[in-house]
């Protein structure tokens, strides 16, 4: 028995082998895609159609543009506060978040130009006193007959330009705000009300007028923080879409859950050369002041254009110069065709001619489609 019993193994084994070669019979052919001009026709159950997807095309009359900008202050509320006259501060009268009224001091400052005005308006009124007594005395002996006429027109001469430099002086004091005491100091003051945001202004620091030069900090800045502005760089393809009066909502990187509405009031008359873009400003609402100046912003606007389709970008096809779309024309049939075609943004391309709303169009697939019809011998 030991002896035939690799014998019978290998029997069974062969047994088995020709078994299993009797059950086994060769797979279906895979049908091939049926190509035609700039047709594809896909069989039923090809695994090519299993991954294209087909949406259909949609009429577009106006679209979303985003578009980027910061907060600044409302320039209509807003005060930046420099020194009109040279000198040293010497006193702080208010700090940032300070509520001023117009005309409250913030510093002041000491003087020698302020000194010298407020010297020149006392010589003034003395020299005015001097010539009115002058003239009275000159009209008395003039009507005694003791001077001659002369005399009395140079009194009233003296007396003219006596008073014109006095008024002179006090029209100087009081455009510098200054009284008649001589004490050389200087007031520096607001012309509107709202809150001390900004100040650089320090304890003995020299001061000139000509350093409120553009781009350079001023002394103090006084706004209201409950309004501000936003600054948008319009592209200058927008040129003609953005108008005042239209609404955008703003999104702060720093506040994702604060929605920020605002309205554009200004748009300007020309565009900048370096960045090639279009400066609107519009007005925000920050009552509750949680947006601060300088943020940066995105910003969502709805803007008409004209009519046209819009497809998602992947739904075209680049050859060369040519955009192309495949119609999804129904049963696997795919249809390649020539549309003209533009950036529409956010992922969408415009299509301007090829394609009527409605029509279905392969949004995902069709550079697999582009390989088909292009490995047609």
């Amino acid at each position: 028995m030991r002896r035939f019993l690799p014998i019978s193994r290998s029997a069974l084994l062969a047994a088995a082998l020709a078994g299993c070669g009797a059950h086994e019979r060769p797979a279906p052919p895979v049908a091939e895609p049926v190509i035609d001009g700039e047709q594809i026709r896909l069989p039923a159950g090809s695994p090519q159609g299993a991954v294209l997807v087909s949406a259909e095309a949609k009429l577009q009359q106006a679209e979303t543009v985003r578009l980027q900008g910061r907060l600044v202050w409302d320039e209509t509320r807003t005060a930046r506060v420099d020194a009109p006259v040279a000198g040293r501060i010497v006193r702080l009268l208010a700090a940032p978040g300070d509520a001023v009224k117009p005309g409250q001091a913030l510093a002041e400052i000491a003087s020698p130009e302020i000194g010298q005005a407020q010297a020149d308006a006392r010589r003034a009124d003395v020299d005015y006193e001097a010539a009115t007594k002058n003239l009275a005395r000159i009209r008395e002996l003039n009507e005694a007959g003791i001077t001659p006429a002369r005399e009395l027109q140079a009194a009233e001469a003296e007396l003219a330009r006596a008073a014109a430099e006095r008024q002179r002086t006090r029209a100087r004091n009081a455009a510098y705000g200054v009284g008649a005491r001589i004490d050389q100091v200087f007031a520096l003051r607001t012309p509107v009300s709202g809150v001390v945001v900004e100040r650089t202004a320090a304890p003995g620091l020299e001061v000139r007028p000509d350093q409120a030069q553009p781009g350079q900090p001023a002394l103090f800045v006084v706004s209201d923080p409950t309004r501000l502005w936003v600054r948008l760089d319009v592209p200058e393809s927008l040129v003609g879409a953005v108008r005042p009066g239209q609404t955008v909502a703003l999104k702060a990187a720093a506040l994702p859950d604060r929605p920020i509405q605002a309205r554009i009031a200004h748009v300007s008359d020309f565009i900048d050369p370096a960045t090639r873009t279009l400066k609107a400003r519009a007005d925000v609402d920050n009552a509750d002041r949680a947006l601060k100046a300088e943020m940066f912003v995105s910003g969502e606007l709805s803007v008409p254009v004209r009519e046209a389709v819009l497809v998602p970008a992947g739904a075209l096809v680049l050859l060369g110069e040519r955009y192309y779309a495949f119609v999804d024309q129904g049963e696997g049939r795919y249809l390649r065709r020539e549309v003209q075609a533009e950036e529409a943004g956010l992922g969408s391309m415009r299509v301007l001619a090829g394609l009527a709303p409605g029509e279905r169009v392969v949004v995902s697939g069709a550079l697999l489609l582009q390989q088909l019809l292009g490995s047609k011998p």
